[in-house]
């Protein structure tokens, strides 16, 4: 993955800075480095928690699933990060989460996991197929947001956000309806409770960072008011993942776009005849050279040398679990234990 690269298609005038297609990755605006949404539709599961290919049937075509890098559980076994943070949003499905510091968790159904990778740590990420009697749909996102070079060795850790604490404001009129789930930065004046707090070594945690993410889901032809950020420097970009078209200040743009807005004022949202989705990333810049290899973000090539030799030495910590894709069994609901 190549952060902070934002490849304009074309310049806009008015609301509108820049239209990008949708790569895989999503590209992103500093100080978020990308953003990735995995949607697989996986089959029943078995015994082991993997696909049953048994059940696969027409409705459940093979080529609509991957099994990633797990050998039977789906999912992203053992693997380091240092230098930046993951933010987790899982639409669909369920993810056991497991790490180098002893910490582990299962959440889905609209829980977001915060991790802050800091000076380093492993973790797992199994999508366990829990249902034996209907398919294993599994949708989410994972946004990679960059650490400034003060907070890149802080200890690591992670934060759950559980769906029942992450604040949703919903308008809705006759057939016209606006719901905004509000995961940082909330939406002032309408008398929602704030989001939950991010953790304290975050770029999101710093006041001047005027960090945002949002999802908005608008329904069929409803139009809804995005209102201005609060700070002069702030980067806003829509990233339109699904939708027909969807008219930003009067210019029509297609579905899966990158949509960089200006922040300063008001900007209308009138959607097109399809109900369409849109994944809001605002924040004020850090603007500090990044290097990105593989699982590590940092300022120089000498850090980047100087993280894969610790990563050798030490693992960054302790793996405790029996393999390297642990899931956390057929059983157990949401939790997390830090």
């Amino acid at each position: 993955m190549t952060p902070n690269r934002q490849t304009s298609a074309r310049q806009m005038t008015r609301s509108i800075v820049s239209v990008a297609r949708l790569g895989t990755p999503w590209a992103t605006l500093d100080p978020f480095l990308v953003c990735a949404h995995h949607v697989d539709l996986y089959p029943p599961g078995n015994a082991s928690l993997g696909p049953d290919v048994t059940k696969l049937g027409a409705a459940i075509p093979r080529k609509d699933w991957r099994m990633y890098f797990g050998q039977t559980v789906p999912g992203f076994p053992a693997h380091p990060h240092r230098g930046f943070e993951t933010i987790t949003i899982v639409r669909e499905g369920v993810v056991d989460h497991s790490d180098s510091l002893g910490a582990s968790a299962r959440f889905g159904a609209g829980d977001v996991q915060w991790l802050t990778a800091g000076r380093g740590i492993v973790h797992a990420e199994m999508f366990p197929l829990l249902h034996r009697d209907k398919p294993n749909p599994l949708e989410l996102f994972q946004i990679w947001l960059n650490l400034p070079a003060s907070d890149k060795m802080v200890e690591p850790n992670f934060k759950m956000f559980w769906a029942d604490e992450i604040p949703r404001h919903v308008v809705s009129e006759g057939r016209s309806r606006i719901e905004v789930t509000c995961i940082v930065g909330g939406l002032q004046g309408v008398g929602m409770q704030p989001p939950p707090a991010p953790p304290s070594k975050s770029w999101a945690a710093n006041r001047h960072s005027d960090l945002a993410i949002w999802v908005i889901k608008i329904a069929p032809g409803a139009k809804w008011q995005l209102p201005p950020a609060s700070g002069s420097d702030t980067r806003r970009q829509l990233l339109f993942y699904s939708g027909t078209t969807l008219s930003v200040d009067g210019e029509r743009v297609e579905g899966e776009s990158a949509i960089e807005v200006t922040c300063s004022t008001h900007v209308e949202l009138v959607n097109g005849a399809t109900d369409a989705e849109i994944l809001l990333l605002q924040g004020t810049p850090i603007g500090e050279h990044v290097v990105q290899h593989g699982p590590f973000v940092m300022n120089t090539l000498d850090e980047i040398r100087e993280a894969y030799a610790d990563y050798r030495n030490t693992q960054f910590g302790d793996w405790a679990w029996p393999t390297n894709s642990p899931d956390h069994g057929p059983v157990k609901g949401r939790f997390a234990s830090y």
